[in-house]
This record gives structure tokens, C-alpha cells and sequence, in this order.
């Protein structure tokens, strides 16, 4: 983990901070709004890129650990994620669309960071990586309109755009690079190293613009970091004790189930808030939730991967 990767959430933070600040220049918040696109599709381009989409077929050769994380990541997640919105966020549908996009986009890059530092099997987490990318992909839009089609919010052709735009092309690209590169290991390697930390860096200049452009609107609405919290927070609670007792129920190894417990907590708010921005352009507060996503979401993964090593130590010993 780097520098730039340790120091996510503040970084993060002071971008927020920053936009807000551009944002007092009439100038600066007029025109902020047109960078935001294309800062989202260059940061999913390399995102894309650096996820190893050609390995999708290495995820079915553990098939009891890939079907028990893709059952908890996309049948059992997604309706928990619906029924804590609808609980904690019902009446406000801008969050309710937001904590939902948030929640069923499980994570491709951090929770390796996070399996490793708990001590988990990363080669298994890395295997799954892939089908999870393409799989939120494919389901995000049909997620939106089961859980959220009558919340008035959703408008199926800005949906239909950005996910064609936002999305796919990013993805045919990363593609046509890896397939221009597969010859040409040690470039590819270069390239990867080269652009490691770019996906951060694009990603807070995206949020300072979107802080910049709708600075305004989301001061008067501060209200809704505390509505968004506690359902977040509940979330992490609960997937984190459903992984436990899959991967036993399972008899998963404990490095199994650290690998599941991780693969199933982190989530992945750089593809929610590319589609929301795009999506969505009238509604900033799906976007600030989308935000506010990642702000408890790093320091919560740290605290569960000490938990984890605890457990682990604790199993050992008693062995």
C-alpha cells in the first residue's frame, strides 16, 4: 500500500474541502460541472484496466467459495441494502438511490489491500475480482429500477447514456489496451506501475468538481450525513457477521473466511459515483451519499482486518 493509498479517506476529505472553496467563485462553479464526465471515464478507463479481466475463468476453479460470494454480493446484499434504505431512508429518495447504488457495486481494488493486511487467501480474493466487476456492471441498472423505479428519481434514458458512455466504452478500452499489450508483459507491468495511483488522484478531482458545481446546494443539505450513517454503518455490521457464519457454515479455512468477510464488506464508489453523476445531474445528494460511502468505509475495513487477525490468533491458539 502506498502513500497515496494509506492517506485515501483525507485525501478524499480535503477534495471535498477544496471544491467547496472553488465553489464560492461564481466562475469556477459554472463551468465545474462540464469536467466531471470526462475525469470519471479516464479514472474507470485505468480502474478497468488494471482489474485482470482475461483471468474471469481463474474464479471457477474454487467453485464453493465463488458461489457463496456471489450469492451474499448480489442476492443477499442488494435486498439488505433495500430494506435498511427503506427503513433509515425512505423519505428522502435522493440517499435512498444513493445508499443502494452504493451497496450493491461490491469492491474490485481496496479489499485486497485489506484481505492481505488481515492475513486472508488474496489469490482467492483476486480471482473473484474480475466476475465481480463485470457482474455489477450488468445488474447495477436492473438493481435501480427493482428497488428504486418508483421513487420518481430514475429516468430510464439518462440511465441508459451513462452506463453506455460512462461505463462501457471505459471497459472496451481498457480492453483493446490489454489486447494490444498482451505480447508486451514488461510494458504492460511499466504502464501498470506508472498509472497506479492515477484512478485517486482523477477521482478527487472529479469530487472537487462536483463539490465545486453543487457546493451550494449540498451546505444546506449537511443534515443528511447523519441520516446516511447509521445505515451504512448497520450494513458493515451485518454483511461482516453473515460472511462469518457462511464461511462456517461452509467450513471454510479462516483465511477463507477473511477473504469472504472482505470481499463482502468493501464496496466500490468510484463506478456508483461515475453512474450517478451522470444519471442523475438534478440530484447532488445521491452523489454526496456516494461520497460519504468511502469516508467511513476505509477506516471501517482497517478496524475489521485488526478484528480479523485478532480472531484468527485467537483460533490458533485454542487449536
Amino acid at each position: 500500500m502506498n502513500i497515496i493509498e494509506k492517506l485515501y479517506t483525507p485525501i478524499i476529505f480535503v477534495a471535498i474541502l477544496i471544491g467547496m472553496g472553488l465553489g464560492q467563485f461564481q466562475m469556477v462553479s459554472r463551468n465545474a460541472e462540464s469536467f466531471l464526465v470526462p475525469l470519471l471515464m479516464v479514472m474507470l478507463y485505468i480502474t478497468f484496466f488494471q482489474v485482470p479481466l482475461e483471468n474471469i475463468k481463474h474464479s471457477f476453479k474454487n467453485i464453493r467459495f465463488t458461489y457463496v460470494s456471489l450469492l451474499i454480493n448480489f442476492l443477499w446484499t442488494p435486498f439488505l441494502a433495500w430494506g435498511l434504505a427503506s427503513i433509515f431512508l425512505g423519505e428522502n429518495p435522493a440517499l435512498y438511490i444513493g445508499f443502494i447504488m452504493l451497496m450493491v457495486t461490491p469492491c474490485t481494488d481496496w479489499y485486497l489491500i485489506f484481505t492481505g493486511i488481515a492475513k486472508g487467501n488474496v489469490a482467492l480474493s483476486t480471482a473473484i475480482l474480475p466476475l465481480n466487476l463485470i457482474l455489477q456492471i450488468i445488474l447495477l441498472p436492473f438493481y435501480l429500477l427493482l428497488f428504486g423505479g418508483t421513487t420518481g428519481v430514475i429516468e430510464l434514458s439518462f440511465l441508459a447514456k451513462s452506463i453506455l458512455v460512462v461505463l462501457f466504452l471505459p471497459l472496451l478500452l481498457s480492453f483493446a489496451t490489454t489486447f494490444l499489450l498482451r505480447k508486451r508483459t514488461e510494458q504492460k507491468k511499466r504502464f501498470l506501475q506508472n498509472i497506479n495511483v492515477l484512478p485517486i488522484i482523477l477521482l478527487s478531482l472529479a469530487i472537487i468538481a462536483m463539490f465545486a458545481s453543487q457546493g451550494e446546494l449540498l451546505m444546506e443539505n449537511l443534515d443528511v450525513l447523519w441520516k446516511i450513517m447509521i445505515p451504512i454503518l448497520l450494513f458493515f455490521v451485518v454483511n461482516f457477521f453473515v460472511g462469518r457464519l457462511a464461511g462456517s457454515v461452509m467450513n471454510f479455512p479462516e483465511t477463507w473466511k477473511t477473504s469472504l468477510n472482505m470481499t463482502t464488506l468493501a464496496r466500490n464508489s468510484p463506478i456508483a459515483l461515475a453512474i450517478a453523476m451522470t444519471a442523475f445531474p438534478n440530484e447532488p445528494l445521491i452523489a454526496l451519499a456516494l461520497v460519504i460511502g468511502p469516508l467511513l468505509e476505509l477506516p471501517v475495513l482497517a478496524v475489521v482486518s485488526q478484528l480479523l487477525l485478532f480472531l484468527s490468533k485467537k483460533r490458533e491458539k485454542s487449536a
